[in-house]
């Protein structure tokens, strides 16, 4: 199930909060595992039994975890987080990397080891570094064991976040488990997060990628340059206004129940470098990049070579996490490289350089990562890299690029626009203005992109959500 359908928006979502506003307290929790489980078995109905075991797993070895706290078994204990932390990453690995272990295997050795493919369960990078984050903190003593297997549940499989985040850590949520208020203004602010994320799932990255899919179905070899700029353009807004309007959606979501989760996005687009685009991207990812890995690699509190090592392991490390691909791989890498440039050869100099030049710099380089990440190979990213830099012989543009310019160009300020702050500010000043009328017309306004996005999905057939595959 997904977000931007008629069933969730129609069916699940209304019926689910009746029930969760009418029910005391005590049993909210109760409803809310049982309905993320049906969220998520509506389109996973045998990964479901994936999930249970991994909520039972590790709600023992927490209670394990912290029951092992005396010296004298300190060395159980290490082995019991070891043991847990492996079994975790194991069914992660197993079913995100076993196809790609097993390809790159038989081309290295010459072998011909049959692969089975195996359905991605959807969402499992998301949850399994939902759980590590419990299991971790348990072990370091940050937070104390969760003995209530229906909140423990609750955590991991909670459907607002469930399934394409933002990856919520216990620690920041372990109270809101406990005790949440849940106020008509809260849950009026949820629901404008919510339509917020509806529209810019479905006016705007659902149609600018069509232009994307457009492009990428003409063959490199015979894309002009304009044209290939134009499709990887695309693309960047694509992907932001997808995972950007299901975080937002996810956020208001959870607003509506009574959580407040973290901001994931904070307009990267208008970032004036790459180490403050990665401030403002999927900040839940590189915050717990940052608290799990980085950090207990030493961080830069250590020589500039191990810095440097730290770096590139967390961005290896990133680009596996986002898929199973050499293109995943070398994306994450071309990042580390970028920071550590800015870290220790140019950044002084980028601060220093006028702020058109800093914008346009970080702009050119992540959408020319936004090139590595959505290759389809290896040898497919150098092709498209060179469609990009007109060194395929054809040419800057043909008929059809203009046709694309034309027939998108509305859109493409759009969502120039609506990548920036002024659209939220502008909302703001309009619901200021004059209090009562700003309100009703705000409110208005989100009502008129409600009801435009459920009309649109009623005959839409291209709803992807892009980062479900991760």
């Amino acid at each position: 199930m997904i977000f931007s359908s008629t069933f969730f928006l129609c069916v699940f979502l209304p019926v689910t909060l009746i029930l969760y506003y009418i029910l005391p307290f005590r049993f909210k929790n109760a409803l809310l595992l049982l309905a993320s489980l049906v969220f998520y078995a509506w389109g996973e109905p045998v990964y479901v039994l994936l999930m249970m075991f991994s909520i039972v797993f590790n709600y023992f070895a927490g209670i394990q975890l912290g029951d092992l706290t005396s010296r004298r078994v300190r060395k159980t204990r290490k082995h019991v987080f070891v043991f847990t932390v492996a079994v975790n990453i194991g069914i992660l690995c197993f079913f995100k990397y076993y196809g790609f272990f097993l390809t790159n295997l038989n081309a290295l050795l010459g072998t011909h080891i049959p692969i089975r493919d195996l359905p991605l369960p959807i969402g499992i990078s998301f949850y399994t570094f939902q759980i590590l984050s419990y299991v971790i903190d348990v072990y370091w003593g940050k937070v104390n064991v969760q003995y209530n297997i229906i909140d423990f549940g609750a955590y991991i499989t909670m459907f607002p976040q469930l399934i394409a985040g933002p990856i919520v850590r216990y620690e920041e949520i372990r109270q809101q488990l406990k005790k949440r208020t849940i106020t008509l203004d809260k849950a009026a602010d949820g629901a404008v997060f919510f339509i917020r994320g509806l529209a810019k799932k479905v006016l705007l990255a659902n149609n600018i990628g069509m232009l994307f899919d457009t492009v990428s179905a003409i063959p490199a070899a015979q894309r002009p340059a304009l044209t290939a700029w134009i499709g990887i353009i695309a693309y960047t807004f694509q992907i932001y206004f997808d995972f950007s309007g299901y975080s937002d959606m996810a956020i208001g979501l959870g607003r509506m129940l009574g959580f407040t989760f973290s901001q994931n996005f904070d307009h990267p687009y208008i970032s004036r470098s790459i180490t403050e685009f990665w401030r403002r991207w999927h900040i839940s990812l590189s915050t717990w990049f940052r608290e799990y890995v980085y950090i207990p690699l030493g961080g830069n509190r250590v020589n500039p070579l191990r810095h440097i090592r730290n770096i590139m392991v967390v961005w290896a490390l990133t680009g596996l996490w986002h898929g199973a691909a050499w293109c995943y791989i070398l994306w994450g890498l071309y990042y580390g490289i970028l920071l550590l440039l800015e870290k220790y050869i140019w950044g002084r100099a980028l601060r220093r350089s006028p702020r058109v030049f800093q914008h346009i710099y970080t702009i050119f380089f992540f959408v020319i990562g936004w090139l590595i990440f959505t290759a389809p190979s290896v040898p497919g990213l150098w092709d498209n890299f060179k469609a990009l830099f007109g060194l395929l012989g054809n040419g800057f543009s043909d008929p059809a690029t203009w046709y694309y310019l034309t027939s998108y160009l509305i859109l493409l300020i759009l969502c120039v626009l609506c990548s920036t702050p002024l659209v939220r500010r502008l909302f703001g000043m309009i619901s200021q203005a004059g209090k009562r009328w700003g309100q009703i017309v705000a409110s208005a306004v989100y009502v008129l992109l409600f009801v435009t996005s459920l009309a649109y999905l009623v005959n839409a057939t291209y709803n992807p959500f892009l980062y479900f595959k991760f």
